[in-house]
């Protein structure tokens, strides 16, 4: 048994002990087959039920009502204390399988309506066969061309026990956990799971959907130091903002996504066409919320089926769902986890250039590898297959510049190492430059990071960077102590050392760079109580608060930014309604002297606003993530692991 300080770091840090077997590593060179995504897949991978219901929402629901068919997986069986009771309940003797069963009849009730269906429809159950012979339950329902599987693996869930639940599991690969049966089960016996087998059932799940779009919770949470009777509170893990199981759940998927990787390209085989993305967990409670009330309603709806009620009759004799969730319960609760849904690595979405011919080209993740699609004719609008650039495994954005002689310079953060092959768990920031304008990129090379040590060096974001006037390139990054970190590139492609900015700040994943007019370079952050503005690396007076990351274009004296107010729908700038509500990320950018927007409106579908003018995106594959603006065109990654390019109709912009 491990002790329970060696748990606790277990828990926080995902660190890695010296393995059984040798994993995979990191395999930037490029040239790899890619494969051809026939079809929109998503699977997702929890820690608990629910855990998709307040976190991944409302992007799952968005792929579902698109008719992406999603398989949804529960590493732990929820079991907790075995108590499902609410005031006014009688009490009862804890009863684990009880407990577990009743949760899993509230994901079966929510994810009925969420297909349009009575909450109560029946569902198929069946047993799944899973790598190494084990055995998990599987719940399908179909409707109207929707289709949902729920695959429940039933291990452990975290408690105080810490030496036998999943965080140590990922500490301590000589552990074994045994599963729980959940009452009523057609899974009539337990299993074992050691942490390589777990790794290996999700791979073999991975192989059996081969999804193309993967939904994971954050392997790296932010640093939260609060005293112990805060961090009970809050139900987080000591020092840091998340739950144990979110953690350790996450650290394994990410695993088993490296090793598919690594196992699909093995003899040259192609590699798995899939977008990836993690969302926050418990980090919601910290920081200003962002979804609007119509959001907020819809996200919230999806889980008074699950929370369920005692009086219900769902036909389940181990209840009705999850009761402490039930009614009005997430809405009131004060840790206000369901009020927001936040990216793990916000990103602007593909990094998009015109080449010297004219055509588009947009750079994105694709199977944790940066890869490039080519517009195939000038205007077409249509995308050639995906070139393989290399670099994984890479968190799921990328940043980008452009140097002053149209080379493209793309900047990622590299899984450097991440269990199942003995080295630290460690992150990178990576570039890869362009050797000529349109033409092929130099090898991969290593920035660093700007943390000392691996545990706090998984902390950073996405890299941001803009090229100055001058010709410098600023890259910029968010740290562990969420300020913000920089390093400039000189004409002749050297780099300085990482600098901090100025400022005793903290600030949000999610940096927004530019230029000026003047040539002074802008960098602005959603904060905790304000936006942090910084002018060439000075920090200037902050701006309102906003819930989201803002979007800025030059301005007359330096920049406009726009931003939405924390759990607001309106878009202002300098507290004007600029008419385009919606919720989340916002690109902006000037054409032809006015000022163009992109973004998502309430009911999720990308809009565009250009001349007074709003058009919405209604048909086409369900976008993932953000999408980017190039002019006035959007380019975003689909569901089918393919981008698209949308150019509202010209006749819109025909004099009236």
């Amino acid at each position: 048994m491990l002790a329970a300080a060696v748990a606790v770091a277990a828990l926080a840090g995902c660190s890695v002990p010296a393995p059984r077997r040798t994993g995979p590593t990191a395999d930037p060179a490029p040239g790899k087959a890619i494969a051809d995504s026939a079809r929109a897949q998503l699977v997702q991978f929890a820690a608990h039920p629910d855990d998709d219901l307040y976190f991944m929402n409302p992007d799952t629901q968005r792929m579902l009502d698109a008719g992406v068919p999603l398989a949804s997986v529960y590493v732990t069986a929820g079991e907790h204390t075995g108590r499902n009771w609410i005031k006014g309940m009688p009490e009862t003797a804890p009863d684990k399988a009880a407990y577990s069963a009743a949760r899993h009849q509230g994901l079966r009730q929510a994810y009925a309506e969420a297909v349009g269906l009575d909450r109560f429809t029946p569902w198929q159950k069946d047993v799944i066969t899973l790598r190494g012979g084990r055995r998990a339950e599987i719940n399908t329902l179909t409707h109207g061309g929707r289709r949902v599987e729920l695959i429940f693996l039933n291990l452990p869930m975290h408690s105080s026990r810490r030496y036998m639940a999943l965080p140590a599991l990922w500490h301590d690969r000589a552990l074994e956990l045994r599963t729980h049966v959940s009452a009523g089960s057609p899974v009539g016996r337990s299993d074992t799971y050691d942490h390589d087998q777990l790794i290996d059932v999700l791979v073999g799940l991975l192989e059996r959907y081969r999804p193309t779009v993967v939904q994971t919770l954050d392997p790296d949470p932010d640093i939260q130091l609060s005293d112990e009777a805060t961090r009970k509170r809050d139900s987080e893990q000591p020092g840091y903002s998340d739950h144990g199981d979110h953690t350790a759940v996450a650290c394994f998927s990410w695993a088993a996504l490296i090793r598919w990787v690594a196992e699909s390209t093995r003899d040259g085989a192609a590699v798995p066409a899939f977008t990836a993305n993690a969302f926050r967990g418990y980090y919601n409670r910290h920081w200003p919320k962002n979804l609007p009330p119509q959001v907020l309603q819809e996200k919230a709806a999806h889980l008074v089926p699950y929370g369920g009620d005692p009086s219900w009759q769902c036909g389940d004799p181990s209840g009705c769902g999850d009761y402490g969730v039930g009614g009005d319960r997430p809405l009131t609760n004060k840790k206000g986890w369901v009020r927001s849904t936040h990216y793990r690595w916000p990103g602007a979405g593909p990094a998009v250039v015109a080449e010297p011919d004219g055509r588009l080209v947009a750079h994105g993740v694709l199977g944790l590898r940066a890869v490039r699609w080519r517009e195939t004719e000038k205007g077409s609008g249509l995308w050639g297959d995906p070139e393989d650039l290399g670099g994984g495994p890479l968190v799921p954005e990328l940043g980008s510049a452009v140097l002053p002689d149209g080379r493209v310079l793309l900047l990622g953060v590299r899984f450097a190492s991440l269990g199942g092959h003995g080295g630290p768990n460690r992150r990178e920031v990576v570039l890869l430059e362009q050797r000529s304008p349109g033409g092929p990129f130099l090898a991969w090379r290593g920035l660093g990071n700007p943390e000392r040590g691996d545990d706090r060096g998984r902390r950073i974001g996405v890299p941001v960077a803009v090229t100055a006037p001058d010709g410098r390139v600023h890259l910029f990054v968010r740290d562990a102590d969420k300020g913000v970190a920089t390093r400039v590139r000189d004409t002749a492609g050297s780099w300085s050392p990482w600098q901090s900015l100025e400022g005793e700040v903290e600030v949000q994943d999610g940096l927004t760079a530019l230029v000026d007019g003047a040539g002074r370079v802008h960098l602005l952050a959603a904060g905790r109580k304000s936006v942090q503005h910084w002018i060439d690396g000075a920090l200037t007076d902050p701006l309102p608060l906003a819930g989201d990351p803002v979007a800025a274009v030059p301005g007359s004296g330096g920049v406009d930014v726009y931003y939405r107010e924390p759990a607001a729908a309106a878009l202002l700038r300098a507290g004007q309604d600029v008419s385009f509500d919606g919720y989340g990320a916002v690109a902006a950018r000037l054409v032809d002297g006015e000022t163009v927007f992109l973004g998502r409106d309430l009911r999720g579908r990308f809009q565009l606003r250009r001349g007074g003018r709003t058009h919405t995106r209604t048909q086409g594959v369900a976008a993932v993530g953000n999408a980017a603006l190039h002019g006035a065109a959007a380019v975003g990654l689909g569901a089918d692991g393919r981008p698209w390019l949308w150019r509202p109709t010209e006749r819109a912009r025909l004099p009236r």
